[in-house]
């Protein structure tokens, strides 16, 4: 048998289903699509359940797929074991409501046994225990006799995901030989050990479960078969595990010359090389479809495993930052299969590296903080970290929980799970509240689902912002309905609309439809599976039916703004990129008729001039008058053009090409200006960071310009207004004013000063002898903090050697204050235990040094008695 590689087999499997009629289709991102139920996606039917469910019609009804997918169930084994890892590639060949069994069982034989040429004698087919439709296939029809057909149980050969299709599965086994065995007797099939690999998977969708176990027959039944690439390569190539197949075999090489040591040498070292191997393909994975390392969701699955790769490159001895150099050997191994690892590349790199750095910074202060907990966990005899401890190194030090456990799990310690979950609740509990009801398809349910998938719309608005068409569906705000009358809220679906529906981060236009006897105010556009545009709003006059012919008409003047502003996003895109480096890249953005926001890959703050130069490029493009000009291409041809695509954006095979000049050229569907001077002008008028690397710009065209300038035109004559001069001269009179207050302030601090002194009036009298030592316990009216400071400095003076304390009330609120001499607190005076002795009498709380304390209070009426207990106080300390 030929020992493919890798990236021969996956092409041999995608070839050989288009073969037999399935459309090829290339991996989806590992970020759902439109799915509220998955985190990542985690099996090559994830991202086609639409098709699966017929809420889409899919492009064909045989399909067939290498998927990238993730998993992180088993994520604390990896490394441990040569099986566990948590990205993997899955092939796979579906059909919705086409062929079923027969083809399905017919063509998994084929293709291992003559394209890939696998011992046939080596191969073992499962069934579901009372599937004998497939078990007569094998044994009947391909002719495996029935002895070697395993039939099991709900548990192993039945896939079902609570509520909605599942059905019945049929795998194949490989044996893989003696040498991978356990040794036992009675070992086959189902076995714990290596010997028997589970390398095929079919599973028959041909029931509906209720959610109650109820089951019954699907009117459509589908196929979907998974086969991990990397356990057929491990197959092909004979190797122990997936750690050993060729494209992994490289990475794992390449963390072991940067250690500087061998696989296979020491068990402790193999468990880091593994898992750094897994992990930085993951990683690479994820950042090249638009995931950044974040505190939570997707983006905390990413920060674990660059932490934990890091940590254990640490222990290997590797120096300095090596996850890039990684990342590159990842790329080099899979850009046949996934191009955009290649065409991500630097951005790749450089989000490793800042996340490398960032854990660098704080993992040295982070184990030296864990070391301290460690040295009073075996003070006290304890085994167990706090949650509260766990917590502080998640939220001070960025250790992901399991990183610390398993730093702690090396000393035979463990963490409070339980603790830092309660930790945690507060993020958990907002999380919650933002979670919407999802239906099977963990998108959020809505009465949109019931519409039927056939059902799709047009759009007609490039050239035109009125259109003529019929009514296909309505829908009130939880129902589908015949018809629409006075004042009611719902959605209008037609065949044919101008309306623009929000996407692409430009924001749905508005307008009015119109029939013979009603009037429909649309107040928002949106875009729903299967292409259909809804137009969100409610009626103003009379009723709308299904199959009405209306007039749909887009607020024109929102609408051209909507388009100035989308197209100076363009403008804006290719200035940043000439201004800050080719790095910069799409992330987000948000186009309305108001005004425009665009989030981009930058990892700094911009300067004030990189801001002048970015704005002033857009300007002089729009005042070169640039042709707009849209084109439609095959999505590859797009490319070849130069034409800029959207981070993890899903394109069709028919793209728009929109080009101003020789200056942008982007992939986009919306809408914009049909020359750039009709933008008029560009103004930025905020620039600020908003996660990790992403920056944000905020800005304004044409109208909004104006209409910026005009309100801070108002604001500036509204303060000049208010400081009794013109804007002209608004600076000089600030600084008047300022000087005037400067000199002001410091007439009314003598003033109260004075004012102080006279209400102290002659306290010398009040001065009593406490062995030896003079005691100025005394009550003012009107004194505030600062004043009651001043007089006891100059009490203090006045005493030689003493302790003075003062109280007094300003609209009801005390201070007490008190002061110790050198000379008084060498005789045991200490002032802040006598203002804590005296606070509780004014209802409040202090403290202080023993030279001097403050106090303040809310209860005016305990001031004599707190003065009179100060005496005692004093004394009691000089004893």
């Amino acid at each position: 048998m030929k020992q493919y590689g890798v990236n021969e087999l996956r092409r041999m499997f995608l070839e050989f289903f288009e073969s037999k009629g399935h459309l090829a289709m290339k991996s989806f991102s590992l970020v759902p699509h439109n799915d509220n139920s998955l985190l990542l996606i985690n099996s090559g039917m994830a991202p086609l359940k639409p098709y699966f469910t017929g809420a889409e019609i899919p492009p064909r009804r045989r399909v067939t797929t290498c998927q990238k997918c993730i998993r992180t169930g088993d994520i604390e084994n990896v490394g441990k074991t040569a099986r566990h890892g948590t990205f993997f590639e899955m092939l796979g060949n579906f059909s919705f409501g086409d062929y079923f069994k027969d083809e399905a069982i017919h063509w998994t034989w084929e293709f291992l046994t003559e394209v890939v040429g696998l011992d046939k004698d080596r191969l073992y087919p499962s069934v579901y225990v009372e599937d004998d439709e497939a078990f007569n296939i094998w044994n009947k029809e391909i002719g495996i006799p029935a002895e070697r057909i395993f039939r099991f149980g709900k548990e192993d050969n039945f896939w079902e995901h609570g509520a909605g299709p599942c059905g019945p599965c049929s795998e194949v086994y490989y044996d893989r030989g003696e040498k991978y065995g356990c040794g036992k007797p009675g070992c086959t099939v189902g076995c714990d050990c290596d010997r028997y690999m589970e390398i095929w998977n079919n599973v028959f969708t041909q029931f509906d479960n209720d959610g109650h176990n109820n089951y019954t027959e699907l009117k459509q039944k589908n196929i979907d078969t998974g086969m991990g690439l990397e356990r057929l390569a491990s197959v092909v190539q004979d190797v122990d595990s997936i750690f050993d197949v060729d494209t992994v075999r490289a990475l794992r090489d390449k963390v072991c010359e940067l250690a500087h040591t061998e696989y296979k040498k020491d068990e402790q070292k193999d468990v880091s090389i593994r898992l750094i191997t897994d992990h930085i393909r993951s990683a690479t994975f994820m950042i090249s479809d638009g995931i950044m390392p974040t505190n939570e969701g997707r983006g905390y699955v990413l920060r674990r495993l660059i932490r934990r790769a890091a940590r254990h490159g640490r222990l290997l001895g590797i120096e300095g930052k090596f996850l890039a150099k990684l990342s590159e050997t990842v790329i080099e191994g899979s850009k046949d299969g996934y191009p955009e690892l290649d065409e991500k590349r630097e951005f790749i790199f450089k989000v490793l590296d800042q996340e490398e750095e960032k854990f660098n910074k704080t993992i040295d202060q982070g184990l030296s903080i864990l070391a301290d907990m460690e040295a009073e966990m075996e003070a006290k005899g304890e085994k167990v970290l706090s949650g509260e401890n766990t917590f502080k190194l998640y939220d001070t030090y960025g250790f992901p929980v399991d990183l610390t456990k398993e730093i702690l799990e090396e000393k035979g310690l463990s963490v409070d799970e339980k603790g830092f979950q309660a930790a945690m609740e507060e993020q958990r509990v907002k999380a919650r509240e933002a979670r919407a009801v999802t239906n099977y398809m963990g998108a959020d349910a809505t009465v949109y689902d019931q519409i039927d998938p056939k059902v799709t719309s047009a759009f007609v608005g490039y050239d035109s912002l009125t259109a003529e068409s019929e009514i296909t569906v309505l829908t009130t705000d939880s129902e589908l309905t015949e018809a629409l009358t006075d004042g009611q809220s719902g959605t209008i679906f037609v065949k044919e609309t101008p309306f623009y529906a929000t996407m692409g981060g430009q924001q749905g236009d508005t307008g009015v439809i119109r029939s013979e006897n009603g009037e429909f105010e649309v107040q928002d556009t949106i875009k729903l599976r299967g292409g259909k545009i809804g137009h969100v709003g409610r009626v103003t006059k009379g009723m709308f039916k299904v199959s009405d012919q209306v007039t749909l008409e887009v607020a024109a003047k929102k609408h051209a703004d909507t388009c100035k502003n989308h197209s100076a996003t363009h403008l804006l895109q290719k200035a940043l990129k000439t201004v800050l480096g080719s790095h910069v890249e799409q992330k987000g953005s948000l186009v309305t008729p108001d005004r425009l926001r665009f989030d981009f890959s930058h990892f700094e703050a911009m300067t004030p001039e990189e801001i002048e130069k970015v704005e002033a490029q857009v300007n002089q493009e729009i005042q070169a008058a640039l042709p707009v000009v849209t084109d439609v291409m095959d999505i590859e041809e797009a490319k070849k053009t130069g034409a800029m695509a959207l981070f993890g954006e899903k394109y069709e095979e028919k793209v728009r090409v929109v080009s101003m000049g020789d200056f942008s050229k982007e992939l986009c569907g919306g809408t914009h200006v049909a020359n750039t001077s009709q933008i008029m002008v560009f103004k930025i008028v905020s620039e600020a960071g908003i996660a990790a690397g992403v920056r944000r710009i905020e800005a304004l065209t044409g109208d909004g310009v104006f209409a910026y300038y005009k309100n801070v035109e108002e604001q500036l004559q509204e303060a000049a207004k208010t400081a009794k001069t013109t804007p002209v001269n608004l600076t000089e009179k600030i600084e008047h004013l300022l000087a005037e207050i400067k000199e002001l302030h410091s007439e009314n601090e003598a003033l109260k000063s004075k004012a102080a002194k006279d209400a102290l009036g002659d306290v010398m009298d009040q001065v009593r002898d406490i062995n030896g030592v003079k005691v100025l316990a005394a009550k003012l009216e009107g004194v505030d903090m600062n004043g009651l400071r001043d007089l006891g400095d100059q009490l203090k003076e006045k005493l030689g050697e003493g302790v003075v304390v003062l109280a007094s009330a300003v609209d009801g609120k005390v201070s007490l204050m008190a002061t110790a001499t050198d000379g008084a607190q060498k005789k045991g005076a200490h002032a802040g235990n006598l203002i804590k002795a005296i606070a509780g009498l004014v209802g409040g709380g202090g403290g202080g040094r023993p030279g001097m304390a403050q106090a303040g209070g809310k209860n005016a009426d305990g001031i004599d008695a707190a003065i009179a207990k100060a005496a005692e106080v004093a004394a009691e300390q000089m004893k």
